[in-house]
């Protein structure tokens, strides 16, 4: 099955009380989402939150027995294998999306992890993207205290800055630097009573090569934004625990995020091989990782990966390059790995010179 038949799926995150239910409401009274089926993971001994949707049954399906990040993954694989199955015999109506909102205590990993491995699941699903929700009134408190909350953010898309109405300007703006700092890939939206463009939230993918050469220019813009921000200055390797400077993203849990750029062509096996290697290295670390790579065996058609943790998507091929800046641009969003050591791998195991790495796409 190719990229355009499978049905996307977007993941929901956000940690407790930050408004994702309230969100979900609001997208699935919309026309753009008729025809997408919400799959709610409750966490606790009564379901409630499938209540709260409006909704007509037959779109929403319920995770209630543990958090979807652990003990339900099995039962996720098995409830969308179940919706596509009964889509394709028309047990019920068709639909053309999926949505699935996590417990507010989940790590989203995971859940992409099930998404990029499974068999039934990759065969008819593809990912959409990482949408994540952060309360502007309780954030900045919610991510000095819980870890998922910022992992949350560090692996997130897109994120939706709710409850905007009730803080104030000084520390929202505040929130929003600290959001910047963790993830300065992702693009950000404040959102009030729930309230968003569904255009907003939906197709947050690199997965679709027909469609997503704006969505390309766009991630690698903001990575170009980011490598170039003070706190990404020359010569200053911060490893995410024990850096000097005073910027946030030193100090989320050691959460970090850097881009590379590539002068020079890569060859195909070689960066293959490399991706193999940091996967093994230091996997669990690699909380998300996106790539356009300039493959010396194809140099008119761009390949696109993405990867989370030990897990990579299968490369997908470009119909052509997005701009006219043909150099292979990797971005990253680590747990404590030292930019220093993808760099050195580069150079060890995907044969690529040092004077081509550059820290920017200035």
């Amino acid at each position: 099955m190719g990229t355009a038949d499978q049905i996307p799926v977007t993941v929901l995150t956000g940690f407790l009380g930050s408004g994702k239910t309230t969100v979900l409401n609001h997208l699935l009274r919309q026309g753009e989402l008729n025809g997408v089926v919400a799959i709610i993971n409750e966490f606790g001994e009564v379901a409630l939150d499938h209540l709260l949707v409006e909704s007509s049954e037959d779109r929403l399906a319920l995770l209630d027995n543990g958090c979807i990040c652990c003990s339900v993954r099995e039962d996720l694989i098995e409830t969308l294998a179940d919706l596509a199955d009964r889509r394709a015999t028309g047990a019920i109506p068709p639909f053309h999306r999926v949505l699935v909102e996590t417990t507010g205590l989940a790590d989203p990993v995971p859940v992409l992890h099930t998404l990029m491995t499974a068999p039934d699941v990759l065969s008819r699903y593809r990912i959409d993207g990482v949408v994540a929700t952060v309360d502007a009134v309780n954030g900045a408190h919610t991510l000095e205290a819980h870890s998922e909350a910022i992992r949350q953010i560090a692996v997130a898309d897109r994120l939706l800055v709710t409850k905007t109405d009730l803080a104030a300007e000084e520390e929202l703006a505040r929130l929003d630097t600290r959001l910047a700092a963790i993830n300065p890939v992702a693009t950000r939206s404040h959102v009030r009573n729930g309230i968003i463009d569904p255009a907003r939230v939906l197709d947050a993918g690199l997965f679709d090569p027909a469609a997503r050469s704006a969505d390309v220019v766009r991630w690698f813009d903001l990575a170009s934004q980011a490598a170039n921000a003070p706190h990404h200055h020359a010569g200053h390797d911060c490893d995410g625990a024990d850096c000097g400077h005073h910027s946030h993203h030193a100090h989320d849990a050691g959460v970090s995020s850097y881009s590379l750029v590539i002068d020079e062509p890569i060859q195909r096996d070689a960066f293959a091989r490399w991706l193999d290697y940091v996967a093994a290295l230091k996997g669990e670390d690699l909380l998300r990782f996106k790539a356009i790579v300039h493959v010396a065996e194809q140099p008119d058609a761009p390949v696109v990966v993405h990867g989370v943790q030990h897990v990579f998507h299968p490369p997908i091929t470009l119909q052509g390059w997005p701009s006219a800046d043909r150099r292979s641009r990797l971005v990253f969003i680590v747990r404590g790995i030292p930019r220093q050591i993808i760099e050195n791998t580069l150079c060890k195991f995907a044969a690529v010179s040092r004077a081509a790495i550059q820290r920017s796409a200035a």
